[in-house]
């Protein structure tokens, strides 16, 4: 399941949801990403997220699937927010379930190294009051990378 949204969401409701009933799961993984900040002065105070709905919700579903088929997933949340968010303010949200551990850990980190790298959204940060442009860290494209097949 996919969620784009830009209100907050409560972690052990969504864990909850996701498990009530189903005999098959053996293990659950969950990601929860904040705004980084900090106290010094020129820490990130906040972050502005854009998208372009339908692109990025269909983007955000074909990785869900490929996660699911590479890691035989049981289920899937993805929940990514958008607009203004304060330092310290919750992002995105990723549970996996599968019958066993690794699937479940694997799958969760493969959706967030995708959606770091290929998942279009556009952030800005707010730092000493003024607006700038985030770009992609090598660091995050060489974690992807990770996952590339041959």
């Amino acid at each position: 399941m996919i969620r784009i949204q830009t209100e907050d969401f409560e972690v052990g409701s969504e864990l909850a949801a996701m498990s009530a009933g189903n005999g098959r799961i053996g293990a659950v993984v969950t990601f929860t990403g904040l705004v980084r900040g900090g106290n010094g002065a020129d820490d990130v105070q906040a972050i502005e997220l854009e998208h372009y709905p339908a692109m990025t919700h269909r983007s955000l579903e074909q990785l869900e699937a490929e996660a699911r088929a590479r890691f035989d997933l049981i289920d899937v949340l993805i929940i990514h927010r958008i607009g203004h968010l304060p330092a310290g303010a919750q992002i995105v949200l990723v549970i996996t379930s599968s019958a066993h551990r690794q699937a479940a850990f694997d799958g969760a980190n493969f959706l967030m190294d995708r959606l770091k790298t290929t998942a279009p959204f556009w952030k800005s940060e707010t730092r000493s009051g003024q607006k700038k442009w985030v770009d992609m860290k090598d660091s995050d494209i060489a974690r992807a990378d990770r996952w590339t097949t041959d």
